[in-house]
């Protein structure tokens, strides 16, 4: 061998084995340009976690066990050249969480309120969502109000009332779904964090991103203990 020249060849006389393994090896994922908080909020059985489970890993259960508390998912979507890494929070829709998912209103940067467009007393329920809405969330928070169970037009019991709603409150938007048949729903979290984006500086400084609003927040094991037509999304 030659003096200078290291690279050995295989006893077969192939090629040199030298920097195969680096060949083979992968580039590592590029790291989020934002990370946001998103949480469902609505009444019970209004189909939260079917809205969630079906915009994260697309599927739909029909006998669904209802949320204790909290519960979430995480999902990474790509929106105006940005790599966007999403928490969605879903939370119970029973009175007595409301103290623990209060919590959880005060970092989210977007709210998607839900009820049952087959069910009267969930757009009843409305009010009061928008009273904790006002009372826990930051005043920059997108909202967005969707009518799920699109699937069951035929029991239809809320239809303009809530387009009504929505419009006296502003910066709402208001869109109807079926997590069951997949109508709306990527339109309905792809939409809210469009909203959310159009707010928000072009470029954050990354070694800013730990501390600023833009955070995501801690992910624990367990959370803290604080008849017309089918209408176009948004």
């Amino acid at each position: 061998m030659e003096p200078g020249f290291g690279v050995q060849r295989r006893a077969d006389g192939g090629s040199p084995a030298v920097g195969a393994s680096q060949r083979r090896r992968k580039m590592p994922p590029r790291a989020a340009d934002y990370k946001l908080q998103v949480i469902i909020i609505g009444s019970r059985g209004v189909g939260k976690t079917s809205l969630m489970e079906r915009f994260t890993d697309d599927t739909f259960c029909e006998a669904c066990k209802s949320t204790v508390g909290v519960d979430f998912k995480i999902k990474t979507v790509e929106l105006r050249g940005k790599k966007i890494r999403l928490q969605i929070w879903d939370t119970a829709g029973q009175e007595r969480f409301n103290s623990i998912t209060s919590a959880y209103y005060r970092g989210a940067k977007g709210i998607v309120l839900v009820y049952d467009i087959t069910k009267q007393e969930t757009f009843d329920d409305l009010p009061k969502w928008m009273k904790m809405i006002d009372k826990y969330a930051t005043e920059d928070a997108e909202l967005l109000l969707v009518g799920n169970k699109l699937d069951c037009e035929s029991d239809r019991a809320i239809s303009q009332q809530a387009e009504r709603f929505a419009s006296r409150i502003s910066g709402m938007r208001f869109c109807e779904a079926s997590a069951k048949d997949n109508f709306n729903v990527d339109e309905i979290f792809l939409k809210l964090v469009d909203d959310i984006l159009s707010k928000m500086p072009l470029e954050v400084p990354s070694k800013e991103l730990s501390n600023s609003i833009l955070s995501l927040q801690p992910e624990p094991e367990i959370p803290p203990e604080l008849p017309p037509p089918r209408m176009r999304c948004c």
